[in-house]
């Protein structure tokens, strides 16, 4: 059983290295491709959110590659610079994403809203699970509540992992619909903003998957030795 555990590891590690390769290649691809319109990506956040409604978040620049976020403490749309100065369809379809999030933010998004109530949860326990599951495994046959206690630990940030996925799936709709409807991308080109997003859900998926692969390695160990 612990061999087929290591082959499920090992086909997660290879997903996500070639999920994480397509992404970037695909962003690359259509960081060439320019929209119709010349608008960049700040531009189109700051358009999607005014034709929303919202005039209390403001879009900034971030250092590095796909490091694209929105942060719901500070109320700000942070682009790389990869995609707020670009005018590609890259850019537009990432940039219109993390719009999506500040939507899902001002109309109370509940799969969002309850996202954010367990990030100071899944904070505490990412700071401490692993220190626990490897104490919890040395132990394992003298002290198995120690273990048990890590399961729980890496069982929340499993459940956000999940939770994560409809947050994520939601803003690319938001997106597409948007990006469509404005005419910021047209019938030749929608199709690669829909296929970036989709190739960067997929991260998203895998890492989920890859989560609940090892929280039941970590079960599986702690029944084994309740077992023996």
């Amino acid at each position: 059983m612990t061999g087929n555990i290591w082959i499920i590891f090992i086909v997660f590690m290879i997903l996500s290295w070639i999920v994480s390769a397509t992404l970037k290649s695909k962003f690359k691809k259509y960081s060439k491709i320019p929209v119709d319109n010349g608008m960049s990506g700040k531009d189109v956040a700051e358009k999607m959110l005014r034709d929303n409604g919202i005039f209390d978040v403001k879009v900034e620049s971030v250092a590095g590659s796909l490091t694209d976020h929105y942060n719901p403490q500070t109320k700000t749309i942070n682009l790389s610079q990869d995609v707020f100065n670009s005018r590609s369809i890259a850019a537009a379809a990432v940039a219109a994403h993390e719009t999506g999030h500040a939507i899902q933010h001002a109309t109370a998004y509940a799969w969002l809203t309850l996202r954010s109530k367990l990030v100071p949860v899944v904070s505490f326990s990412s700071k401490w699970v692993q220190w626990v599951l490897l104490a919890g495994v040395i132990f394992v046959n003298t002290f198995p509540e120690l273990l048990l206690c890590g399961i729980v630990l890496f069982a929340l940030t499993t459940l956000f992992s999940f939770i994560t996925l409809p947050v994520e799936i939601n803003a690319s709709h938001r997106a597409l619909e948007w990006l469509s409807t404005t005419n910021v991308t047209s019938y030749q080109n929608h199709d690669k903003a829909q296929d970036a997003l989709k190739w960067a859900a997929y991260t998203y998926v895998v890492a989920a998957l890859g989560s609940l692969a090892t929280l039941l390695y970590y079960i599986m160990i702690f029944t084994g030795a309740r077992d023996d």
